[in-house]
């Protein structure tokens, strides 16, 4: 088994529409053996199990509510607890399905927050989202921009055990935090083009990273559509940094996408 895994995509984003069978079959063509598929809100969620549907052992769907929602195509607000309210019938529904609840978390970017009520609206959904995981022995798929501290905080405030920070913005020593409570951290490709993300690669060990592209978004050029299958960009460029030859990078950064997913094992080993 060599291979790789993308631990957070968006791979039910509208972007991927009109070519979808061939971004799947481009991305096991680069030697990619699972796609973890992210929701940001209720209305993806049947496009995500239709998704794993059609893709068995190769797309896992991973349902919750991202801290930001859409108002419109120009205006997005803060998460409140009503968005939640709509999505737990849908996620109790295909429970069993799931390999991780996500993405949840917090973002306090200034333009979706203009209070500490909205500060708190996030939290209230996070925490709720974090109770669901732990009911369902499932591990968290997190987003935590311009909130790396306060995020960690409060899963470790909830006692969750298992959770990914996806492309992390914080301080190296703020993810260090994150590793002593046993969390993974995964590196999108824009790496390449990131001094936050190189140093904070530096610092992290690799027994806790895993590789993510966050498709669309987050790809090796800006403003330019990402897919699953520059995932070796992440992997080619944390080999650079932490000096040991690709072929560990995959493995180790494999390995721990399997102890954090522990649903994706059965099928990966078929």
């Amino acid at each position: 088994m060599f291979g790789f895994i993308d631990c957070h995509c968006h791979i039910s984003a509208g972007d991927f529409d009109k070519d979808i069978d061939e971004v799947i079959e481009n991305s096991q063509k680069a030697g990619l053996l699972a796609l973890i598929a992210v929701a940001e809100h209720v209305g993806e969620f049947d496009k995500i199990i239709a998704l794993s549907q059609r893709s068995p052992g190769f797309i896992f769907p991973c349902l919750g509510v991202h801290p930001v929602q859409d108002v419109s195509p120009e205006q997005q607000r803060g998460v409140v607890l009503q968005d939640l309210d709509a999505a737990l019938p849908i996620i109790e529904k295909y429970k069993d399905h799931l390999v991780a609840i996500g993405e949840v978390g917090l973002d306090f970017t200034p333009r979706y927050i203009s209070s500490e009520t909205d500060k708190e609206s996030q939290r209230q959904v996070l925490i709720r989202q974090a109770q669901i995981a732990k009911e369902l022995d499932l591990p968290l798929n997190v987003h935590s921009r311009s909130a790396g501290r306060p995020t960690i905080h409060l899963l470790k405030e909830q006692g969750v055990e298992k959770a990914l920070l996806h492309a992390f913005d914080g301080k190296p020593s703020v993810a260090m935090e994150g590793v002593k409570a046993g969390y993974f951290f995964s590196i999108p490709p824009s790496i390449i083009r990131s001094e936050q993300k190189q140093k904070l690669v530096k610092q992290l060990p690799l027994e806790n990273i895993c590789l993510e592209t966050d498709s669309p978004a987050l790809g090796p050029e800006k403003q330019v559509r990402n897919e699953p299958k520059n995932i070796s960009i992440s992997a080619e460029y944390i080999s650079k940094i932490k000096g040991v030859s690709l072929e560990k990078v995959i493995e180790v950064t494999t390995q721990n996408a399997l102890r954090l997913f522990p649903k994706l094992q059965s099928a990966i080993r078929r």
